[in-house]
């Protein structure tokens, strides 16, 4: 069942980064293309950026969750481990609350005026700024630094 949870959650994670990947690359060719293309753009970016996005994350988190509980390394007893969950969650609260909306504003403003559209470069800082946290969570599975994180009464 271990196995088949870490296949999940390797897969959820692929799928999360390259969601952002693609963003990037539509976003930056977008602002880089001729202004035409970019209510296409902009819709391109809607369709993705909403359920499937959250489905990756969420499915993420949860396999994290159960991978965390059933290990030696829990859900609180490692810094690395604690700080992958804080991550994901900051990440997923940062989808929902702002790029969600932000993403369907502008698609929305792509079809009903396309031809005073342009693209928004506030988009540049989202693929950039998950796709780091992402690679560095995945990073940090691998390297495992900062030890446990000690209790009070471990201390003593």
């Amino acid at each position: 069942m271990r196995k088949v949870t870490l296949i999940v959650h390797l897969s959820s994670v692929a799928a999360w980064f390259g969601m952002h990947f693609v963003l990037g690359v539509l976003t930056f060719a977008a602002l880089g293309g001729p202004a035409e293309a970019a209510p296409a753009f902009a819709v391109s970016i809607a369709m993705f950026v909403g359920w499937p996005l959250i489905a990756a994350a969420l499915l993420t988190l949860l396999s994290g969750l159960l991978l965390a509980l059933g290990s030696k390394y829990g859900l609180l007893r490692y810094w690395w481990v604690t700080t992958k969950l804080v991550l994901t969650v900051v990440l997923i609260t940062l989808i929902v609350l702002v790029l969600i909306p932000s993403v369907a504003e502008l698609a929305s403003s792509a079809t009903d005026a396309p031809d005073g559209f342009t693209l928004s470069q506030q988009l540049i800082a989202p693929p950039i700024v998950s796709s780091s946290a992402l690679l560095f969570t995945i990073a940090i599975s691998v390297i495992k630094p900062w030890g446990r994180i000690r209790r009070d009464a471990e201390r003593r």
